[in-house]
């Protein structure tokens, strides 16, 4: 039965967020023994420890992240086994956020929560990782493969769950770093303990950069002054300059001690970006503002039995204009051909059961259920001139506003048997997916918008999870789980329609839920100085999103008027559930405590992902069945090594390294593989006061990082050798 929406609002505020309070309140400590003692990953929504995850788990300490010489959390985060984040930080993107690829299941289709709080753009489905600084973070947990059956949308590819730090009593912390192309940071903290009951914490960071001139230099792109047959001195055109980005945030955090028995906490956020993308006009940045609200609770039944509630809400605008040039690429001809105003909110809650079953062979069950709803409008107005857009003489106008609404209920058990160390998790979970596009119209330049009828769609899912863990020896495991999960269309390819007399691209309202089976085994050696973790898995997408080249019939049947899609040179992408594709591959971990003083770390990636089916009317050329997709490496690495020559004093050295890659699917755009090289020192001068200094492609090497993309312009270069240093002062 359906329920009117403000009543479907009241029921979400009642209920819980999309993840338990623990997500928003971890306060596990900052040591290197954390990654082999027995650490308890939140994001798993039953505290379930390090050791016992089915699934290949990771956690990223602080020390892990002070350590590490990149100085954004999505470059941290890159050198980890399966994520797929290039050599290119997301400053140098958009303000919507960097996409994010675990396993080389595809972009928009993993999870990145902070405290709880999505961080995935509720339009583009990216990851907006300018909402956190690192010296805010803790611990940042990766579970790999299928969350569906914990989260429900977003979870096919894996979970990335960032914990900020808990609040203290009266403590403060303000930090600072400047480096390579202006680059410099700033954040300050400072924690309240009011009384007993309630402690709160005020904290601002704020970000810029003058970025770098992203134009490669090598093989395969043409150089500067050779022109392509547009005219192109690759792959900037007269008038585009570095990439500039700048962000701010602003949060006020509580924690409250509400009984001996209940715990409470909230947080409330304003969060504004604007940056200018790689190959960009300085008179075209790119704006979001956002602001963000989430609070929870936790009360403890009993000993064994609790019940945590949680709510959230996000609230964004996006400002974004985009530019045309002439094909001579005169500078004096490029002009806004269209701008972007987009305005789009979530909002969540949920409530949990967990109740602990001690010395039986069912040990936990865990019920949960929850709701969110996105919803969003996309106003576009295209230009055909520099005169047009001064006068304001739209030629083509696109509106269109929906909503999807996601509701869950999720049960979970473990067991445990005393005959064979045999740990079974068990969890099954149901979502209803409701989908309504009330307003969708294209209209040209007569200003009669064509409407297009779009019916709501209401589809049910199932997403089953299956993990089991034999217990070998006390240093050796071995795990397996099963999964089935879901992701459903982004509202940008729902609702966001833009084109100009070249070419439009067309949004589908009528997509439907993409689908995924798999599974992964894996083995686990712990000893007393580290571990090593092997797993293997194999993952298949099936009804997966993509945007062929249609006829111009296929556009005016999509709802394009004869006014905006006008034929002659003009090409046409629609959007369609039109493409299955597999992903297998082999994941390792380790690290070793060589000695006091000594330490190394390596992570390793293979992975071979393919589409086994198109649908009708995708380009086999371009997309051939059984080929590596583009954008997703075969082969990945990384190698790192810590010294610590006396306490609080550290120097890291590391080396990632990509294989061969291409950036299409049809094999005629490759990537050559690169090797970069990164150094991180840490000095603590008294308790107060650390110091750092920090070096990002330290031998300065000029490379074309791997990405996806259509033709030479497409290339984009790795960041060049970035030298940052800093200091951060508690007191």
């Amino acid at each position: 039965m359906l329920i009117p929406f403000d009543k479907k609002l009241i029921f979400l505020i009642g209920l819980a967020a999309l993840s338990d309070s623990s997500l928003a309140q971890s306060a596990t400590s900052a040591d290197s023994a954390q990654r082999i003692r027995d650490v308890v990953v939140s994001a798993s929504r039953s505290g379930t420890e390090l050791k016992e995850m089915a699934q290949n788990t990771s956690i990223l300490t602080n020390e892990d992240i002070e350590n590490s010489p990149s100085m954004t959390i999505d470059q941290v985060l890159k050198n980890q086994s399966s994520v797929f984040l290039n050599d290119q930080p997301y400053y140098e993107k958009d303000p919507t956020g960097q996409s994010l690829n675990v396993r080389g299941l595809g972009n928009a289709r993993t999870l990145a929560l902070i405290d709880g709080l999505p961080a995935n753009d509720a339009m583009y489905g990216t990851v907006q990782w300018n909402l956190v600084p690192l010296s805010a973070i803790q611990d940042v947990e990766l579970i790999r493969g299928d969350v569906s059956n914990l989260y429900g949308n977003y979870g096919m590819g894996g979970l990335i769950n960032i914990i900020t730090k808990p609040i203290g009593d009266n403590k403060g912390e303000v930090s600072a770093s400047y480096g390579s192309y202006n680059t410099g940071t700033v954040a300050a903290s400072k924690e309240l303990a009011v009384n007993d009951v309630l402690k709160l914490r005020i904290s601002a960071d704020y970000f810029n950069t003058d970025g770098y001139i992203n134009q490669p230099t090598i093989s395969p792109a043409s150089k500067y002054p050779a022109k392509n047959s547009y005219g192109q001195s690759a792959p900037l055109l007269p008038g585009m300059g570095p990439e500039s980005a700048n962000s701010a945030n602003y949060r006020l955090q509580g924690a409250l001690r509400l009984s001996s028995d209940t715990d409470a906490f909230f947080n409330i956020g304003s969060h504004n970006m604007q940056n200018l993308p790689t190959g960009g006009y300085n008179f075209a940045t790119k704006t979001t503002q956002e602001t963000t609200f989430s609070a929870g609770a936790t009360t403890r039944l009993s000993a064994v039995q609790k019940v945590q509630v949680n709510a959230f809400y996000e609230n964004t605008t996006l400002w974004q204009q985009n530019v045309s040039n002439s094909p001579t690429g005169n500078a004096s001809a490029a002009y806004i051909s269209a701008n972007y105003n987009d305005p789009y909110t979530t909002i969540g809650a949920s409530a949990q059961y967990t109740h602990d079953l001690k010395d039986q062979a069912l040990q936990q069950v865990v019920l949960s259920v929850d709701g969110r709803q996105v919803a969003a409008q996309n106003l576009t107005n295209s230009f055909s001139s520099a005169a047009g857009y001064k006068n304001g003489q739209v030629t083509s106008s696109d509106y269109a506003k929906g909503q999807q609404e996601f509701y869950g209920v999720m049960a979970q058990m473990k067991a445990k048997t005393d005959v064979i160390p045999l740990q079974a998790t068990l969890s099954l979970r149901g979502d209803q997916w409701q989908s309504q596009t009330p307003t969708y119209w294209i209209a040209g330049a007569n200003g009669i918008p064509s409407y297009t009828s779009v019916p709501n769609q209401t589809v049910y899912k199932f997403s089953p999870n299956l993990g089991l863990l034999l217990q070998a020896t006390k240093e050796l495991d071995f795990r397996a789980a099963a999964y089935q999960g879901f992701h459903a269309p982004g509202l940008n390819n729902t609702l966001r329609t833009y084109g100009n007399s070249t070419s439009v691209s067309l949004a589908n309202p009528l997509l439907t839920p993409e689908n995924m089976t798999g599974y992964e085994l894996g083995s686990d050696y712990r000893w007393n100085a580290g571990f090593i973790q092997v797993t293997g898995f194999s993952a298949q997408v099936k009804n997966a999103v993509y945007a062929p080249n249609v006829s111009q019939a296929q556009a005016y049947a999509a709802g394009c008027p004869a006014s905006v899609c006008t034929g002659g040179s003009q090409t046409y992408t629609l959007y369609g559930n039109n493409q299955n594709l597999q992903s297998q591959g082999l994941e390792v971990q380790a690290h070793h405590d060589l000695s006091a003083n000594w330490a190394v770390d390596g992570t390793y990636t293979h992975t071979n992902t393919v589409l086994t089916w198109i649908g009708q009317g995708v380009s086999a050329t371009l997309n051939p069945i059984g080929s590596q997709v583009g954008g997703v490496p075969q082969n990945m690495g990384y190698a790192g090594i810590t010294y610590m020559p006396i306490p609080k004093t550290s120097l890291t050295a590391n080396v990632r390294y990509i294989g061969n890659s291409w950036l299409d699917g049809a094999h005629t755009l490759p990537v050559p593989s690169y090797a970069v090289v990164g150094l991180k020192a840490n000095y603590q001068m008294t308790s107060q006061t650390t110091l750092f200094a920090s070096a990002v492609n330290l031998l300065n090497r000029t490379y074309i990082t791997y990405g996806t993309g259509t033709s030479q312009r497409s290339y984009i270069a790795g960041q060049p050798q970035s030298i940052t240093v800093g200091a951060r002062i508690v007191f």
